[in-house]
């Protein structure tokens, strides 16, 4: 069964399979502007990295303390295998309709 996902909850989702393990939220953001050009809130995508932990499509832990964060850990998370699932199915989904698109309209 596919999870339902609103657009910017697959672009985070597609950005921490993207990027492996450990993914945290400035990573998350720094992905949106270097590969979708695109200026993103880091609130919003914590926001949504733990809406996407609530549904089963990541897991997190904390990672060590370092002089960098003041002493401070950070959340890393990581695609679960449902996560995978589910993005596969909705490239699945997606390609498939693309297929109904009558060629002209795409070359007008």
């Amino acid at each position: 069964m596919t999870k339902e996902l609103g657009v910017f909850e697959e672009q985070v989702l597609s950005i921490v399979a993207m990027l492996g393990d450990d993914v945290y939220g400035k990573s998350v953001v720094d992905a949106f502007k270097e590969q979708l050009q695109k200026e993103v809130n880091l609130s919003s995508v914590h926001v949504t990295l733990y809406r996407l932990q609530d549904k089963g499509l990541v897991k997190s832990r904390m990672g060590g303390a370092t002089n960098d964060r003041g002493g401070r850990r950070k959340r890393l998370f990581t695609i679960t295998n449902t996560g995978l699932a589910t993005l596969q199915q909705m490239k699945d989904a997606r390609e498939s309709l693309w297929k109904f698109i009558p060629r002209l309209k795409m070359l007008g």
